[in-house]
């Protein structure tokens, strides 16, 4: 592929002002394969502190030629809708979805872009399942909730994943900004339909590397639960048996 030159990171925040500003440094001292970083954060409608401390970090992070966009929602419509929002104000060569909550490392970077350097991927996902790194032990019922929906997806989609609804996803950037425009989903099923629609092109480069993993409790404010569980099911079924128009990588 033609050498990249500019990343971007699309960082959807809700509520999360104990850990947004580690985020941001880490994001901002991560790795990128030379690339430069494109930084979007969209502040989906937080109730906390969370705005201010974007805003800070935002001074500093521009004050070390990062760039960084600030999308601030008044109110809460989810990771999904965020998710769109940020995707179609970017501009770089490759997408990188990161979550804010620090259980996905920007570490993890050069293993998530080196796919698109040396094999010219158009996708990738980072497994938190087929890993080395460190995987914090917590909750057998998620890990079984998972293994589920990982593998009620592949069997519609005909792929293989390990971790269908991991939250590491990278892009070719044309390519997720012509499949963003038609993106429903507003909360967590982002995941399902995301993966139904990269499916339906059979000519895509598709790659899975392992990653690492630190999960928190609901003490420590996990938001995903059972009830997003049962409309993950049913956003498999919606969006791989819809008819989808097939999205060409241009």
């Amino acid at each position: 592929m033609k050498k990249t030159k500019i990343l971007s990171i699309i960082i959807p925040v809700y509520n999360e002002e104990k850990y947004i500003k580690v985020l941001l440094s880490k994001v901002y001292k991560a790795d990128t394969l030379g690339m430069k970083k494109d930084i979007i954060v969209v502040n989906d409608g937080s109730t906390d502190n969370s705005k201010l401390k974007i805003q800070n970090s935002k001074f500093q992070l521009k004050s070390q030629k990062s760039k960084i966009t600030l999308i601030n929602k008044t109110r809460n419509e989810g990771k999904g809708k965020a998710l769109k929002e940020g995707i179609l104000k970017s501009t770089g060569d490759i997408v990188i979805i990161q979550d804010a909550d620090l259980e996905y490392d920007p570490l993890n970077y050069p293993t998530l872009l080196e796919p698109f350097i040396k094999y010219d991927a158009d996708v990738v996902f980072g497994s938190r399942f087929i890993s080395q790194h460190p995987h914090r032990v917590l909750y057998f019922w998620h890990f079984i909730g998972n293994f589920f929906l990982t593998s009620l997806s592949n069997l519609f989609t005909n792929l293989n994943f390990t971790d269908m609804e991991t939250g590491y996803k990278v892009f070719k950037g044309d390519l997720i900004r012509k499949i963003a425009h038609k993106l429903e989903s507003k909360r967590f099923g982002f995941e399902p339909e995301i993966t139904a629609r990269i499916a339906k092109n059979k000519d895509l480069k598709i790659y899975e590397v392992g990653i690492s993993y630190f999960g928190r409790t609901y003490k420590e404010g996990k938001k995903i639960g059972w009830k997003d569980g049962i409309r993950a099911v049913w956003e498999i079924i919606k969006y791989n048996f819809l008819e989808l128009e097939q999205t060409k990588d241009p």
